[in-house]
């Protein structure tokens, strides 16, 4: 009797203890309803640049760390032509926002629907991050690339040639 009073005594307070951090408050995207979402979330992994991944509270949607250092929504309005950095990560290119740094602002382009990724980079390695989330990310196609001026302007940079020192 007394080993059933501890058992439950401990479920219970295991119950407690797994509640106090609560789901991650997020709003859901505009776009969050699109079934390509729903193919995304079901691919995202149990741990993001070695943060292990929460419940989150919105449709499409993830969060990862204790606190949240990474969040994910998908279903965000897809970038146009933009002046911010792009960066291709394994594969899959990434519209680069650090107007809120230390705070970054990772959005997919050239896929529909997009998908935002926050990185608090004072606890990940946002590299780390889209690295980790670049399968989930990778199973909505990509329609169109990222260019740099050369592939705008129709020009090419040409590859410097080593001079030998004397």
């Amino acid at each position: 009797m007394r080993a059933a009073g501890i058992l439950t005594a401990g479920v219970a307070a295991a119950t407690l203890l797994s509640g106090c951090a609560g789901p991650v408050a997020l709003e859901p995207a505009a776009d969050a309803t699109n079934p390509s979402c729903a193919d995304v979330i079901v691919r995202l992994p149990e741990t993001v640049a070695d943060a292990p991944r929460r419940e989150t509270d919105a449709q499409a949607t993830g969060a990862w760390g204790s606190p949240a250092s990474v969040l994910l929504r998908c279903g965000v309005e897809p970038y146009g032509p933009t002046t911010l950095p792009c960066d291709n990560v394994n594969g899959v290119d990434w519209i680069r926002d650090d107007s809120q740094a230390p705070s970054y602002t990772f959005t997919t382009y050239g896929r529909v629907p997009a998908i935002q990724v926050v990185v608090d980079s004072n606890a990940v390695s946002g590299t780390s991050a889209l690295v980790d989330l670049g399968t989930a990310v990778s199973s909505v196609p990509q329609t169109t690339a990222c260019l740099n001026a050369d592939d705008v302007l129709g020009t090419s940079t040409p590859t410097p040639t080593p001079t030998p020192t004397p």
